[in-house]
C-alpha cells in the first residue's frame, strides 16, 4: 500500500471489526501495524526502530513489534517493565526521557537498561551515580517548526551546552555514546529534519576537536501519521517521499564526518500506529442550540472525547464514518464528547464538521486514524464515562 493510499482507505478487515462492534471499543490492526513497520524499514535501511511506548501501550501491539524485531523506546521504569514482558530484549531499549528522578534512574538500571537520554549537566551527573558506567545520548533542542505539537520547551539543550553535558559524561566514567533530536509530533516538514542534521553535525564536529568519538545518532519521533484531518477540517498531506529522502540525505552526510562511526536510531510512534487504530463510538445526541448571538447551531455530542479516546482534539480533526447514515442530508455541527468539561469539544472556532441530519441517540460513529495516543492519553473515568476498552484483529478476525 503507498502512502497516498493509507490516508484514505482502512483495511476491510478493521472495518468489518468496526461493524461489527455492538459497544464501544478501540480496535487495533496488528497486520496493517507489521505493514507500516516494514514499510519504514524499507524506506530507512539499516536503522534501529525503537518503538515509542506512549504512543499505544498495549501488550499486543508492543509484542507484535518486537516480534518483528523492533526495539522499544522506553520513558519510565514502568514502561521497562512493560517493554520486558512484551517480548522486547534489553539490549534493544533504552531509556528516552530526559526527566527523571535519581530512583527512576536506579530502578531502570536494576532493569538492564545501560543507554539513558540527557540533557543537562545535573541530569549526566545523576545518572554517573545511580547507573556508573552507562551509555549515554544527549538530546538536543530544535525549533519544532512544521510540527502539530513543537515539543520545543521542555526537552533539549543547545549545542553548546550538549558538548558540555557530553564532556562531564566523559570525565564521570560515562560512556558519551550519542546524541539525539525531535523535531516535533506529527512534522509536515521535510525542511525540520534537514535542520535538525545541520544542528548535529556541528555538534559532532565540536565533539571530534575533544576528542569524543560517538557511536550512534538518535533521530527521535516525528514522523506522521497519514490519516489526519487538520483543526480546520482540511486532510492533512504529508510529504512522505521527500521526508524519508532528507532523512537518507542527512545519514548519509553524518556518516562520512570524521571521527564517528555512527548508526542510527529512530522512535517512531503515531506513524505507526495511529492510521491503524479506530474507535467504534456512538453518538449520545445531535442537538439544535441558540448560541450568544442567536443563531442557531447544531451539537453532535459522542460517547467519547477528549478524556475517553480523542485528547489530541485541540490540533486536529479525526475522520468520523456514519455507517448507518451513508450519503444522507447532512448540517454542519460542532462536535463534543461526553463530560460537562467545555474542552472536551472540537470546532468550535475553526469551523464546523458535516453530520447526518437525521442522527439519533445510540447510532454507531467511527472514528478513523485514532490509534495513537488513545489508550495512553485517557483518564480514569473522567465525569464517571469510563475509558474506552480496546480489542484488535489478526488477519481478520477480531
Amino acid at each position: 500500500m503507498t502512502h497516498r493510499a493509507a490516508r484514505t482507505e482502512e483495511s476491510a478487515s478493521l472495518l468489518d471489526a468496526l461493524a461489527a462492534a455492538a459497544e464501544d471499543q478501540i480496535v487495533f490492526d496488528l497486520p496493517g501495524i507489521e505493514e507500516r513497520y516494514e514499510t519504514l524499514r524499507r524506506e530507512l535501511p539499516g536503522v534501529d526502530v525503537r518503538f515509542a511506548m506512549k504512543a499505544c501501550p498495549v501488550d499486543e501491539v508492543l509484542a507484535r513489534l518486537a516480534a518483528r524485531g523492533s526495539g522499544a523506546d522506553a520513558a519510565s521504569p514502568r514502561e521497562v517493565e512493560q517493554a520486558l514482558s512484551a517480548g522486547f530484549p534489553v539490549a534493544r531499549m533504552h531509556y528516552g526521557n530526559t526527566v527523571k528522578s535519581d530512583q527512576n534512574i536506579a530502578d531502570a538500571h536494576r532493569l538492564g537498561i545501560t543507554v539513558f537520554a540527557t540533557d543537562s549537566l545535573e541530569d549526566v551527573t545523576a545518572i554517573a551515580e545511580h547507573a556508573p558506567g552507562a551509555r549515554v545520548f544527549c538530546r538536543l533542542a530544535t525549533t519544532g517548526e512544521g510540527a502539530l505539537w513543537g515539543l520545543s520547551n521542555k526537552y533539549g539543550c543547545p549545542p553548546a551546552d550538549a558538548v558540555a553535558v557530553l564532556e562531564r559524561a566523559r570525565d564521570l566514567g560515562l560512556t558519551p555514546a550519542g546524541l539525539s533530536v525531535h523535531v516535533g509530533s506529527q512534522q509536515m516538514t521535510a525542511d525540520a529534519w534537514r535542520d535538525a542534521f545541520d544542528r548535529i553535525a556541528g555538534v559532532l564536529e565540536a565533539l571530534h576537536r575533544r576528542g569524543i568519538a560517538l557511536d550512534h545518532v538518535n533521530l527521535g519521533g516525528g514522523l506522521p501519521a497519514l490519516g489526519y484531518r487538520d483543526k480546520h477540517g482540511r486532510a492533512l498531506d504529508p510529504p512522505m517521499d521527500k521526508i524519508f529522502a532528507v532523512i537518507r540525505e542527512g545519514m548519509a552526510r553524518l556518516g562520512v564526518l570524521p571521527g564517528h562511526r555512527l548508526g542510527f536510531v529512530v522512535e517512531p510512534g503515531r506513524y505507526l500506529i495511529a492510521d491503524h487504530g479506530a474507535i467504534r463510538a456512538h453518538v449520545s445526541r445531535l442537538s439544535a442550540r441558540r448560541g450568544p448571538d442567536g443563531e442557531r447551531q447544531y451539537w453532535l455530542y459522542l460517547s467519547c472525547g477528549k478524556f475517553n479516546g480523542l485528547y489530541e482534539m485541540d490540533q486536529l480533526q479525526y475522520r468520523l464514518v456514519f455507517p448507518s447514515h451513508r450519503d444522507a442530508e447532512s448540517v454542519p455541527a460542532v462536535v463534543a464528547g461526553p463530560t460537562c468539561d467545555s474542552d472536551d469539544a472540537f470546532s468550535h472556532e475553526h469551523g464546523l464538521i458535516p453530520v447526518p441530519k437525521a442522527l439519533a441517540s445510540g447510532d454507531p460513529v467511527w472514528v478513523l486514524s485514532s490509534g495513537a495516543y488513545a489508550t495512553s492519553y485517557m483518564t480514569q473515568g473522567f465525569n464517571g464515562f469510563s475509558p474506552l476498552p480496546y480489542t484488535w484483529i489478526d488477519g481478520g478476525a477480531a
